[in-house]
């Protein structure tokens, strides 16, 4: 993107530990803008809607479940229309862009923009950025009405066409200088909410009365902050097509072993989930949780037992998941990226198939069929279910209402059940990942009657860190297995300490903490 988003974020304290981390205005930087009446306070469909105003002073807590002694905590502005809009309905040029991978949901968010412009505020000039970023000043651009959008939820895909890079900030806002925009919609994950912050502080500089709001999309569901990501439910649903072929492939077959990779290059939400809701997944990997395969407590040995117990297995894996393993085999793993700046995975599924083969039947000597099934972008593809539909209603109804409200350099996410509007760097500043040490993992391995696949030193070493030993010094990690593993996992590494890692045979849990934000 050539430049580094200076994004700073208003924080308001108050009573009790109670802290507000608010989004910008268009008045902290344009004094004495005039407001209007919402066109919502004479629609007769919201009159007998009480309290369908959001008062000014409400907030979202970060966290609902506290132990009575804690602080207030955490707060975001709650979304929702106000009595009072920034920008008179006949003035507005809105623009909608989608950028990045595919994703259940796209088609419907940019409906709900459209629609809820048009009949909730009366706008009715809204152009359609083609192609991503780079559409702004490629002149890729359609106008995009109500009966124009009205069908498109019911495809997959986005009608406006995506790419991944071709960030240039200062093309970018001349091209939305001079098509006259003054409301700005960006749909994307975060490497795309880190442009969509870049864009906003470039017109604050320029004292534009423009707006830049986001709303967060990635099907991997790894977006902090929010409860889930649109298309995640949608995700869920589709990969139980593929656990279910794998299923019926491995139970006709002496022993039976069906592999399916789904889509989670950091994050195996999709992977667990699917999991979950299939019931006929016998292990489950995932990036957060490291796995080997040779040896005691390891892949080959479970199943070796899986099979004369059952006769016939189905695994599922995430594609991020046993990277480090990869990387062992092969020094150039992991150093190409894509546009975006993401490393390139090698198919860790294709991997885990062939060494499953050539360990039993090599090796043991032990007949399997194996059938591998790669069904990632069937599942990205497709339409958003009645879930996610409605999930992407809120969320592009609730963009629009803030967008009206004069807020800007914002994400529309629910937190806690509750719409909120979400400063652009508690979106990127980090990526949220299954905890292995929650229930929902635990769940997981109840569900499959998998081990967890750590070494008898490691899970010692989870063990004494959950408990709180006092000795933490004296545990000890292998070092080559996690510099491998936070190098795939995009753990943060403070750059002067990166040493820590090299030329020694075992880092204590101590400098383990000194260098990442793990626990």
């Amino acid at each position: 993107m050539g430049t580094e988003s200076k994004y700073q974020m208003k924080v308001v304290n108050g009573d009790f530990g109670y802290v507000l981390e608010d989004v910008p205005h268009l008045t902290d930087y344009i004094p004495n803008l005039p407001t209007y009446d919402n066109p919502l306070r004479s629609n007769p469909a919201y009159s007998v809607v009480k309290q369908y105003f959001v008062d000014m002073d409400d907030t979202v807590p970060q966290k609902i479940v506290v132990h009575k002694d804690s602080q207030r905590g955490v707060h975001f502005r709650r979304a929702g229309p106000r009595q009072k809009v920034y920008f008179n309905s006949d003035d507005v040029r809105a623009c909608i862009v989608t950028c990045g991978g595919l994703c259940p949901g796209l088609n419907t968010v940019i409906r709900e923009i459209v629609h809820s412009l048009d009949y909730m505020y009366g706008v009715d000039k809204v152009l359609g950025i083609e192609g991503g970023y780079r559409g702004f000043y490629a002149k890729n651009t359609i106008n995009l009405t109500p009966k124009l959008v009205n069908d498109i939820h019911k495809r997959g895909g986005t009608i406006l066409g995506t790419s991944r890079g071709g960030h240039d900030t200062k093309k970018i806002v001349d091209s939305i200088q001079d098509h006259g925009i003054n409301q700005v919609y960006i749909i994307g994950g975060d490497g795309t909410l880190k442009g969509a912050a870049i864009i906003y502080e470039e017109i604050r500089r320029r004292g534009l009365k423009v707006v830049v709001a986001g709303i967060p999309k990635t099907i991997d569901n790894d977006i902090p902050i929010i409860d889930k990501s649109f298309g995640f439910d949608t995700a869920v649903e589709e990969a139980q097509r593929a656990i279910n072929a794998a299923h019926v492939e491995a139970q006709s077959a002496e022993n039976g072993i069906g592999v399916v990779k789904l889509m989670g290059r950091y994050s195996g939400f999709i992977a667990m989930y699917a999991t979950l809701a299939s019931r006929d997944v016998d292990c489950c990997l995932i990036p957060e949780s490291p796995f080997f395969l040779d040896g005691s407590g390891g892949i080959f040995e479970f199943v070796k037992k899986r099979l004369r117990e059952e006769g016939h297995m189905v695994i599922v894996i995430a594609e991020g998941a046993g990277q480090e393993l990869l990387a062992a085999e092969n020094s150039n793993a992991g150093s190409e990226q894509d546009a975006s700046g993401n490393k390139l995975l090698q198919d860790v599924g294709l991997w885990v198939s062939h060494k499953i083969r050539v360990h039993f039947e090599k090796k043991l000597k032990m007949p399997i069929t194996l059938k591998y099934i790669d069904p990632t972008y069937m599942i990205r593809a497709v339409p958003s279910n009645a879930s996610d539909n409605v999930y992407c209603t809120i969320l592009a109804q609730s963009c629009v209402h803030g967008a009206m409200a004069g807020y800007t350099g914002f994400t529309s996410g629910i937190v806690n059940g509750r719409q909120t509007y979400l400063p652009f760097n508690r979106i990127t500043e980090k990526q949220n990942n299954v905890v292995i040490t929650d229930r929902m993992w635990a769940r997981l391995l109840a569900s499959t009657n998998q081990p967890s696949f750590l070494s008898t030193k490691r899970q010692h070493s989870q063990s004494q860190l959950l408990d709180g030993d006092d000795n933490d010094s004296e545990i000890t990690v292998t070092a080559v297995a996690f510099s491998a593993t936070f190098a795939y996992h995009n753990v943060r590494l403070i750059g002067s300490c990166r040493n820590l890692f090299e030329g020694v045979g075992s880092v204590t849990v101590p400098q383990l903490w000194a260098v990442t934000d793990v626990y």
